[in-house]
């Protein structure tokens, strides 16, 4: 998992509420940190049967919270990922 704060890989495969980043301390079951986090989706998620969270960097409880294997923000993560990028910037 990436941190969704610092942007550093560390080694939690399923956070769960209370679970924090051991590099910056940042809670790490949020909303910023979910596959399904997106900024401008209504309530900023694309899981339509998500209950709003209002704070989207507090740790919550979440069902259907999956870990996000991409930094937000647009960041890439993974050499095939920037490569991916770096050629779709060519062409469009």
């Amino acid at each position: 998992m990436i941190c969704w704060k610092c942007h550093k890989e560390i080694s939690v495969e399923k956070p769960v509420r209370g679970d924090e980043c051991p590099l910056c301390h940042a809670d790490l079951h949020v909303c910023k940190a979910c596959e399904f986090y997106e900024s401008g989706a209504h309530n900023d998620c694309r899981e339509s049967s998500a209950e709003f969270v209002s704070d989207k960097e507090r740790g919550n409880f979440c069902d259907y919270f999956r870990a996000s294997t991409k930094i937000t923000k647009g960041e890439v993560t993974s050499k095939s990922d920037a490569a991916r990028s770096a050629f779709d910037a060519l062409f469009k």
